[in-house]
């Protein structure tokens, strides 16, 4: 059913009504807010960078190295004399020995910048991206590790006696540094403990990081 509501404007619209089969009729249905509960173990690996620059500079170098070696390739098919450089590397790469110390220099450059290469292929990237649990197949959610830091930091200051707190939040671990003004230093880390531990589960991250908490007196001055 649905029923009339009117406006400023005086025409009437008609709001959608979703009503229980059995028992009141006048009841509407709510759907129930989605929670994150503990089964929700939703797998989610990292989030993939998309390296734009890296690419477009290895693409830039290829591209001009190639362009300059069929230049001089056809330049030479026509009839002129090769580049110089092409000439001494080709004479260079003739007579040098294979043990000789720019030789070994040049191959540690470059299967160093193919390592480096490689790893960009093979990594993720994006760290400061903690993924999040998926409740959908559809969907995957992350959470900046500043926020998640804020929101940490913020539920700390919640617990009595803390006077101020640093949190800092990595891939595997959270690490917490307090001050504590007044109370017990071990109620005041037992209390943090409790509290950071709820705060880390309510995130809702994909791999739930641990937690490292130090609570010291703040210095005293002069």
């Amino acid at each position: 059913m649905s029923e009339p509501a009117g406006d400023d404007s005086g025409r009437t619209q008609r709001l959608p009504i979703i009503e229980r089969e059995r028992g009141d009729a006048s009841a509407p249905v709510h759907d129930p807010v989605p929670t994150l509960q503990e089964e929700d173990s939703g797998r989610a690996g990292r989030f993939w960078s998309a390296r734009r620059v890296p690419a477009a500079l290895v693409a830039l170098v290829v591209l001009g190295g190639a362009g300059l070696l069929l230049y001089d390739v056809a330049a030479v098919r026509a009839g002129r004399p090769a580049m110089w450089w092409r000439r001494e590397l080709a004479d260079e790469l003739a007579t040098r020995p294979l043990d000789d110390v720019w030789v070994l220099v040049g191959a540690g450059v470059a299967a160093a910048l193919g390592l480096w290469l490689l790893l960009f292929a093979l990594t993720p990237g994006l760290r400061a991206i903690l993924p999040m649990r998926r409740t959908s197949a559809d969907v995957r959610a992350g959470l900046d590790r500043p926020a998640a830091a804020m929101m940490l930091r913020d539920r700390a200051m919640e617990v009595s006696g803390v006077q101020s707190v640093r949190v800092r939040v990595g891939r595997s671990k959270v690490r917490v540094r307090a001050m504590s003004h007044f109370r017990e230093l071990d109620d005041v880390r037992a209390d943090l403990d409790a509290a950071l531990a709820a705060g880390i589960r309510q995130l809702g991250l994909a791999g739930r990081p641990g937690l490292s908490v130090r609570v010291d007196r703040p210095v005293k001055k002069g």
